[in-house]
């Protein structure tokens, strides 16, 4: 049995800029964070030739023999199929799904799944991916095979995990610089940090592919708001590591009231209330963590504020979801051939005869 699991993340700058339509242009960058809430991956030996994938979230379970076949766009698995496709993988197995967040929520939850089948895939064949591969791989699977217009800074966060500022540049490249920061300030940090469930989950297609129209005019004041939004993340990484938390926390609040121009769906009714209330009880700042439309509400809330924020999101039946930073990124947790007796998981183990050594 093989068990791998790939983080989700929260975005603080940038977001918008890791599109190919902005990056290829102007080059993008984004500040995030992953935290510990995890997509899973299982593969378990078949005794017959066939391949299924199950999915406890989507309580979806279909059967192939043979994925090469078959077009799977569309479809409630398209992605983990599609992973299935694009490596060629055929070796009879079990594959179970499970995530800890359901999909839609703003997360990078897409990327996440397709950054921790990759990752089991190529451990169950003892191939070597780095993690620049598994994010790359991850996004040609989004962008090319299935047509979504995704940026690239979901598979990298969900590849390299931790705190990282992530520059997209125009020749295609991508660098990953972790932040560094002392164990104190990160508490510190991480402590100021709430999410709160808006109560919808959606995919941002629509917003998405409305952004990359928008930038094909390469002009406007949508396009300038995402200029705005890029410099935001060089201000955000420079104040985390100055230790200037206040000014972070303004720094978002900047950088949401910027998001918001680039498209009227990025917010709504809802989400602005949520906003308000929150700011009125004395968070400095916040933003949506995904596209937009829904998702989770990211605040940043000085210590002192945080329980006022709660009550009054609360009362308005807002949930928060409690989470911690994550630094390992996509990764196995679990490879032991004797479970399931597959000799293609963990190292192949031998048995050597012990001699007691008693004599008479």
């Amino acid at each position: 049995m093989l068990i791998a699991r790939s983080p989700v993340r929260i975005s603080f700058a940038g977001g918008g800029t890791d599109l190919p339509g902005y990056f290829e242009r102007y080059g993008g960058a984004v500040l995030s964070t992953t935290i510990n809430k995890y997509f899973y991956t299982i593969l378990q030996k078949r005794s017959d030739d066939r391949i299924q994938v199950i999915s406890s979230d989507l309580r979806v379970t279909e059967t192939w023999e043979d994925i090469r076949r078959m077009t799977v766009k569309g479809s409630s698995l398209e992605i983990p199929l599609s992973t299935l496709k694009e490596v060629g993988f055929d070796s009879p197995v079990d594959m179970f799904l499970a995530s800890e967040i359901p999909p839609g929520t703003g997360l990078g939850s897409s990327a996440s799944v397709c950054v921790g089948v990759l990752k089991a895939l190529a451990a169950y064949r003892h191939q070597t991916l780095s993690k620049h591969q598994l994010a790359e791989l991850s996004f040609k699977i989004a962008r090319e095979t299935l047509g979504k217009p995704v940026g690239k800074q979901d598979e990298y966060a969900s590849a390299f995990g931790g705190l990282n500022f992530i520059a997209f540049h125009a020749d295609g490249s991508t660098t990953v610089d972790p932040l560094n920061l002392p164990s104190d300030l990160l508490s510190e940090f991480q402590s100021s940090l709430m999410l709160f469930f808006t109560g919808v989950s959606h995919h941002s297609w629509t917003i998405l592919d409305e952004q990359e129209r928008t930038l094909k005019t390469s002009s406007g004041n949508k396009v300038e708001s995402l200029h705005e939004i890029r410099a935001f993340a060089d201000e955000a990484r420079a104040a985390l590591v100055a230790g200037n938390l206040a000014g972070f926390g303004e720094l978002l609040h900047r950088g949401w009231e910027a998001k918001k121009r680039v498209s009227d769906k990025i917010s709504n009714p809802h989400i602005d209330n949520m906003y308000r209330v929150a700011r009125e009880s004395g968070a400095l700042g916040g933003k949506i963590t995904g596209a937009g439309g829904g998702g989770f509400l990211l605040l940043f809330c000085p210590p002192r504020a945080k329980k006022n924020v709660r009550d009054a999101l609360v009362s308005t039946g807002a949930r928060e979801m409690n989470f911690e930073f994550d630094t390992q990124g996509a990764h196995v947790v679990v490879n032991d051939p004797f479970i399931g007796s597959d000799d293609n998981c963990g190292i192949r183990w031998t048995y050597t005869p012990v001699s007691t050594g008693a004599s008479s």
